[in-house]
């Protein structure tokens, strides 16, 4: 059951338990969203856009990128772009790299991807999330912005999901 009351998870410190609460619910959310989608529905997009399997695969790959910079302090390697480069670029390269994936294959991705997430926040307290660094341009940031930036990357695609999902579904009643 899905709670819609913000509060700190256990395990946690306090303001990193509300993190992981606001991560966990738009996770939530968005599993609810696409759970019972068909592949053939996951690879379904208006021309020239972006697939919902491509845009599940792009909420997972953007919070591994973000698991890189916070938690290791680094960008991907070469075998990582490889693996989760179409993914976080989009477009028609990611919509063929999940050609064909079933929706338990993509939330494994999407869970395997958390799970990695929770474990790293596990060890990190509320100072860790105002800590400031600095991008290679000399823009300061904190991991708490990091974050922010994961769970609004998600709603943001979970909104063009949806409308997606709409469309497809006029599509066919109109077909």
């Amino acid at each position: 059951m899905i709670s819609y009351q913000v509060q700190s998870e256990k395990g946690f410190t306090g303001k990193v338990g509300e993190l992981v609460w606001m991560l966990e619910h738009t996770r939530a959310i968005t599993i609810q969203e696409v759970a019972d989608l068909s592949t053939e529905e996951l690879d379904w997009s208006m021309e020239g856009g972006n697939s919902i399997g491509a845009l599940l695969s792009h909420i997972a790959a953007v919070e591994y990128v973000h698991q890189l910079i916070s938690f290791e302090q680094r960008d991907m390697d070469e075998s990582e772009r490889k693996e989760w480069g179409a993914a976080l670029e989009l477009g028609e390269k990611a919509k063929q790299h999940v050609h064909g994936i079933s929706i338990d294959d993509l939330l494994d991705v999407l869970e395997a991807t958390r799970d990695q997430t929770l474990d790293y926040l596990k060890g990190k307290n509320d100072d860790w999330l105002y800590k400031a660094d600095v991008w290679s341009n000399g823009v300061t940031f904190n991991h708490y912005y990091l974050w922010f930036h994961v769970l609004e990357d998600e709603i943001n695609h979970r909104g063009q999901i949806r409308a997606l999902i709409r469309s497809m579904k006029e599509k066919k009643v109109s077909s």
